[in-house]
């Protein structure tokens, strides 16, 4: 799909084309661990990992579930926002908000393992973005933003002592830093390092596309601190570069992990170079003698200590990127695949091959996009294909059957069945927001599908995200240049080569999230016969040059 690694030595930004949005990442040993924002999606809390920074695959979820009862519908925009990762005396930590619930802690000893049930250390809507720091004396603490949406205002940071188990907040909470008397508005997502007696807390700052990159360092974890921008967008093309993490390598180089909203596509990964001068960090390379430094394109790959001919040993360190395609032939859910809200094991079985999907009842007053059991994937590419084949000869009346492309706007084909009989349809639809709560204008429109009869039993459809240009947008008051238009199309076919009735609509990211894909299907509660079930047979992807 998106391939960073050139071959020659060299990688191209991004390194992840796909939505992990508010990353953060650390180096254990020779592997580097990293998360990311999942907010409503479940399971939650992606953990990817890599051995050079550049190639990376998801290896687990820190959590299966949501915390709290009312995830189990999709509240968008809501939910776990973003994470922080750590290792301590031999224990992996991730701390993460739900902006309205508090702030989490899970933790693991292994981390392709289970993760412990997350303790809520800090009940109460407001702060954001936590960082836990254990210093040299044993002491931890953490570091965290605040969402004004929940808290009435913004820009500020906060620092409180952590007890070392790191399971409860101690002691008195202390504003470290107010980004809105020193032209550092929206500072938030900070991450807290030491490194030669100085405390650093990497914040970005400007809004999440318009923004860059401030760090903060102070002789002292509460303070007083001092500041620099140490990243901007300058000549690149990479707007609103921040928010991320600074990892080094075994043979001393230093890297930043950070992200760029690409709207439809949501937050898409970067690697830059970093380097230190007079204890401060660059990040990217400073042109005409700035204290800052501008996103690179292309750089050497990160020197990880190792020979050619060991990183010959693609099974070691392969060139590679998270999975897309499925043919479910596995005895556990393909690492891909998020579920709408909260799930329940009883929505699916996995036939080996074949993932079936059972019928979940919903009332037929809710939107598509409020689903619960839609099976979703990120965008993994700027532009690609999939076929998705669906055995949907055990539908029951009352069932709907179909495939989604969800954002702000959304499109669906779907297959209702009524008194035996098939009908298809496309859906339009298009959710706002009002604070948290989504509302949804939807537009079902029947079709005719040659051949479609009442015993059909295999559907193919094709999903296709084509960019078609580029649009200039001012956020906050400021120009972000070029950034990317696509639109979507859905197309279906009885045979898996004539495909029929395109239905074309504009691209627009969801609710903090980019552009989701995937299949579902419900059961109209108010129909008394028992829920049926369609099978997925096979997910195929394609590049836009394939």
């Amino acid at each position: 799909m998106w391939k960073s690694d050139l071959g020659n030595g060299k990688y191209r930004n991004p390194v992840l084309y796909a939505d992990y949005s508010d990353p953060d990442a650390i180096r254990v040993g020779e592997d580097y661990y990293m998360v990311a924002s999942s907010f409503c999606n479940a399971p939650g809390l992606p953990l990817l990992h890599s051995k050079d920074l550049v190639n990376w695959k998801v290896v687990n979820y820190c959590i299966d579930r949501i915390p709290e009862f009312r995830y189990r519908n999709p509240i968008h925009g809501c939910g776990v926002w973003a994470p922080s990762i750590r290792y301590h005396e031999g224990i992996y930590y991730v701390c993460f908000p739900m902006p309205d619930e508090g702030i989490y802690m899970t933790t693991a000893t292994d981390p392709l393992g289970k993760w412990s049930e997350p303790v809520n250390i800090r009940p109460g809507a407001g702060w954001i973005d936590p960082c836990p720091f254990w210093d040299d004396d044993g002491r931890a603490y953490l570091v965290a933003g605040v969402a004004k949406s929940r808290i009435g205002y913004k820009s500020v940071l906060h620092m409180v002592e952590m007890q070392p188990d790191g399971m409860a907040l101690i002691g008195e909470e202390k504003v470290i830093f107010d980004g809105n008397t020193n032209d550092q508005v929206t500072i938030e997502g900070p991450k807290m390092y030491k490194r030669n007696g100085w405390y650093y807390v990497f914040a970005p700052a400007g809004g999440v596309k318009t923004g860059w990159q401030t760090v903060l360092r102070a002789r002292n974890p509460f303070g007083p601190y001092e500041y620099r921008v140490v990243m901007r967008q300058g000549d690149s093309p990479v707007n609103g570069p921040h928010q991320g993490a600074w990892v080094d390598t075994v043979t001393g180089q230093d890297f930043f992990l950070h992200f760029q909203d690409v709207y439809a596509a949501g937050r898409i990964i970067h690697l830059q170079p970093m380097h230190w001068e007079n204890d401060w960090p660059v990040i990217g390379v400073n042109k005409n003698g700035n204290e800052y430094g501008e996103p690179v394109m292309e750089y050497d790959k990160p020197d990880i200590g190792k020979s050619s001919e060991e990183l010959a040993d693609t099974d070691r360190y392969p060139v590679c990127e998270p999975d897309t395609s499925d043919d479910f032939s596995s005895d556990t859910m393909g690492l891909q695949w998020q579920w709408n809200a909260n799930f329940d094991q009883s929505w699916y079985s996995l036939r080996n091959p074949g993932l079936k999907l059972n019928a979940v009842p919903t009332t037929p007053l809710r939107p598509l996009g409020d689903t619960r059991n839609i099976l979703l994937q990120k965008w993994p590419a700027p532009e690609f294909s999939c076929v998705t084949k669906l055995d949907i000869s055990d539908m029951k009346d009352g069932d709907t059957a179909g495939y989604i492309s969800l954002g702000m706007n959304y499109s669906a084909f779907i297959i209702e069945k009524c008194d035996g009989k098939l009908a298809a349809y496309q859906v339009k639809g298009f959710q706002d927001f009002d604070c948290d709560g989504a509302y949804t204008e939807e537009q079902k429109e029947e079709v005719q599908i040659e051949g479609l009869e009442d015993n059909t039993e295999n559907v193919y459809i094709r999903y296709t995200v084509k960019r078609t240009g580029t649009q200039d947008h001012y956020e906050l008051g400021l120009p972000v240049l070029g950034a990317p238009v696509e639109e979507t199309t859905i197309e279906v076919s009885l045979d898996g080569k004539k495909y029929t009735n395109p239905l074309t609509i504009p691209a627009k990211a969801g609710r903090w999230v980019g552009m989701k894909n995937g299949m579902f299907i419900r059961h109209n509660n108010r129909v008394k016969s028992e829920p049926g079930s369609m099978t997925v047979e096979s997910v195929i992807y394609h590049g836009a040059d394939e």
